[in-house]
């Protein structure tokens, strides 16, 4: 039987009539690319909505959300802002690319930075702290604020691949001072190019990031700053305004695939992080924790299924942050990404294929 890890194909085919109308709509328009664009103003608008948020701004990427976040809190040259190292690389490199320092914390068995960590890296330079909700599954986000409150630190989340998931039943990103998110293709709540954006209850930081997205501009022709080109075309949020009408049934379907992994992959073998009783998990990935990884990986592979790591080579280990910051060592992180293995999750497998997959795994310890 053959298993993929991606469904981009027949998400296409489901949506196919409706999505080439919208998109004929948008280039009929003429409105192409701008911050005032019918589509772009609605996508702000219904998430702002959605999240139960005050303000919402569209970018280009999920990148730029975390880059420009960063820049709105104040973040500068030689400040430090502690954060996991067990993300995508672009979670520290956007705090490089300010000149500032990441800080490596090390995280809890559900791979999400662990606060007791974060306490004893706070120094004079420290300026934010910047979680990452990891997989979809939020941080302890009460012990990091009463941190960042005790420090009078700011708190950027990374919600990248969070988008819906919940701690105590409020959203992912609404927390810190701003959450940041992704559009990609491959995120749960996705365009089909890159995109982003931000979120926050706080005015000036709101201000401050929409001028920052269009470069610095304050009228059409007149800027009182250094911005950056970060908009999100009108396209893709179009396309995202039809996909938001849906996302709810995509989560359902996420953690009824998660749920029947968790029942019937063997404990004995696979660690899986379980969900609290707080914690809404909206599945972004399905990450497993096991021994011998690599050959587990080879072996779905030659049954057909198709499983990959995220992420084998934590940013700490990366040869631009290990060569140019303090030797640090974090036996968590270090230890995970040797077992880590993401399972295929996405809302087109049939219980067929998710028994399959169970099987093949548990047959493998087996023998």
């Amino acid at each position: 039987m053959k298993v993929d890890y991606l469904n981009f194909k027949s998400q296409w085919h489901s949506e196919k009539k409706k999505l080439l109308r919208i998109i004929d709509g948008v280039f009929s328009s003429g409105e192409y690319v701008g911050v005032n664009c019918k589509h772009v103003l609605k996508f702000e608008k219904n998430i702002s909505k959605y999240l139960k948020i005050k303000h919402t701004v569209s970018l280009n990427s999920g990148t730029d959300a975390l880059t420009l976040a960063l820049h709105a809190v104040g973040v500068k040259k030689g400040d430090e802002v502690i954060t996991p190292s067990n993300s995508f690389i672009a979670s520290a490199g956007s705090i490089a690319h300010l000149g500032a320092i990441p800080i490596f914390a090390d995280v809890l068995p559900d791979q999400n930075i662990d606060p007791n960590k974060i306490k004893k890296l706070i120094t004079k330079k420290t300026k934010a702290i910047m979680v990452v909700h990891l997989t979809g599954r939020s941080c302890n986000m009460k012990s990091v604020m009463q941190i960042a409150k005790k420090y009078k630190l700011k708190v950027i989340e990374d919600c990248a691949q969070a988008f819906g998931s919940k701690y105590q039943n409020k959203y992912c990103g609404t927390y810190g001072s701003v959450g940041c998110f992704s559009t990609h293709p491959l995120k749960n709540f996705n365009a089909m190019g890159d995109g982003g954006f931000v979120i926050t209850n706080d005015v000036k930081i709101f201000k401050n990031i929409s001028k920052l997205r269009n470069h610095g501009l304050k009228t059409r022709d007149r800027s009182d700053s250094i911005g950056y080109n970060s908009r999100l075309d009108n396209v893709q949020a179009a396309i995202l305004n039809f996909r938001l009408k849906t996302i709810k049934n995509l989560f359902k379907k996420r953690r009824e695939n998660a749920n029947f992994y968790m029942r019937n992959l063997d404990k004995k073998y696979v660690f899986c992080p379980p969900e609290k009783k707080f914690e809404f998990n909206t599945y972004h990935l399905f990450v497993i924790q096991v021994a011998n990884r690599d050959k587990l990986q080879k072996y779905l592979l030659k049954k057909g299924v198709v499983a990959y790591v995220h992420y084998p080579v934590p940013i700490h280990q990366q040869k631009i942050f290990k060569n140019n910051l303090p030797k640090v060592f974090l036996p968590v992180t270090e230890s995970q990404s040797k077992k880590i293995l993401s399972l295929p999750i996405h809302g087109g497998l049939k219980t067929k294929q998710l028994t399959y997959v169970v099987k093949t795994i548990n047959n493998f310890y087996k023998k």
